[in-house]
């Protein structure tokens, strides 16, 4: 029997719950990362056999969990072959019809499915749930919790049973300074674009971040900052969740970590002063529109001024403006003015005006 379900699929009481997934080992986004965070054995078993090459289109690679508290089984399946394609839906038909054969085949009297290559996979949720509610038309004794696309559960719900990443001394100066950066916003918790900047800047003062930053709507943006949210998320910090790396989307970190944080700071001189210059950086500059408006103008006065040429607002300001046609509407030549002398106050353009 068909049952239409809401809430966190990871916690669905049923015998096996289903994962959507790729044939090329990555569990980045969306579903997959919920469960590759809350089911890290699977994730391992799961890569182990991409390798292998037995995770393929129309086959179900099944793992079974010992967890007293969970489902007996966790089905993955692929929806997808590589990651950055969108999904089939002839890809659906041929994993439901070999789903089902699992089902009777282990004797699963209840199943939690996801929307099927809905989502990140692009497909029409209307022909996919008609697909499903096919496929389990014989199995009317089996409890099928179907759950529609409504976006991911707040990320503090969601099952995490990673180890605790290693704090090193730039993951420390990272939280520090995100943290830092919260207590000065106050009213609201910092965004992502705003996360993405202080990575930038302590990354700029000499901090080795090794993230690769490049020229982007809302400023300088590094994609690998993705992976470092995604390790420390729900140890450290949360609001990354199912990794759907929106501009807007709030990252918070745990108050309860922060002794570790100042502990692992205090040993690190050097990395301590790192952070001080960006936390006094960002100062006068915390919201969306200054903390982009100052990575914008330092980008540009690095990447695109001749080279020993003084920065002054005269060349600055058409350079922000042509980035796009949002910025030439976004901010004025005083305001990059404003944060031209800001930047060389502390020592990240040129010199100070007398």
């Amino acid at each position: 029997m068909i049952h239409l379900a809401h809430g966190n699929l990871l916690t669905a009481k049923a015998d096996a719950l289903v994962n959507t997934v790729n044939t090329m080992g990555a569990m980045g986004k969306g579903i997959a990362l919920q469960f590759k965070k809350a089911f890290p054995e699977n994730y391992a078993a799961y890569v182990k056999a991409c390798k292998a090459g037995e995770v393929q289109v129309g086959r179900m690679f099944v793992t079974e969990s010992t967890r007293l508290d969970g489902p007996r089984f966790l089905i993955n399946f692929p929806t997808k072959k590589h990651w950055r394609f969108p999904s089939s839906m002839a890809f659906i038909e041929q994993g439901l019809a070999a789903l089902v054969q699992e089902v009777r085949a282990r004797g699963i009297r209840s199943i939690a499915i996801p929307p099927l290559g809905c989502g990140l996979g692009g497909l029409p949720w209307a022909e996919v749930k008609a697909r499903i509610e096919d496929a389990f038309a014989d199995l009317p004794d089996v409890d099928v919790y179907l759950y529609a696309p409504a976006g991911a559960p707040d990320a503090a719900t969601m099952p995490n049973r990673t180890s605790r990443p290693k704090l090193t001394h730039a993951r420390a100066a990272f939280l520090g300074a995100v943290d830092h950066y919260q207590k000065l916003v106050f009213i609201d918790d910092p965004s992502l674009l705003e996360v993405q900047k202080i990575a930038y800047f302590l990354q700029e003062v000499g901090e080795p971040m090794k993230l690769k930053y490049q020229k982007w709507t809302y400023g300088p943006y590094a994609d690998n900052l993705r992976h470092v949210l995604a390790e420390l998320d729900g140890h450290y910090l949360t609001g990354w969740g199912d990794g759907a790396n929106k501009p807007g989307q709030k990252i918070v970190i745990l108050q309860e970590t922060l002794p570790q944080v100042e502990g692992v700071l205090e040993q690190a001189p050097e990395t301590k002063a790192r952070f001080d210059r960006v936390a006094a950086l960002v100062e006068g500059f915390e919201s969306p529109y200054g903390m982009e408006l100052l990575g914008t103008a330092h980008w540009v006065i690095k990447h695109e001024l001749p080279p020993g040429e003084e920065p002054t607002v005269r060349s600055v300001a058409p350079r922000v403006q042509d980035w796009t046609q949002r910025k030439a509407n976004l901010f004025s030549e005083d305001d990059i003015g404003v944060a031209l002398e800001h930047l060389k106050e502390h020592g990240l353009a040129g010199t100070p005006s007398a």
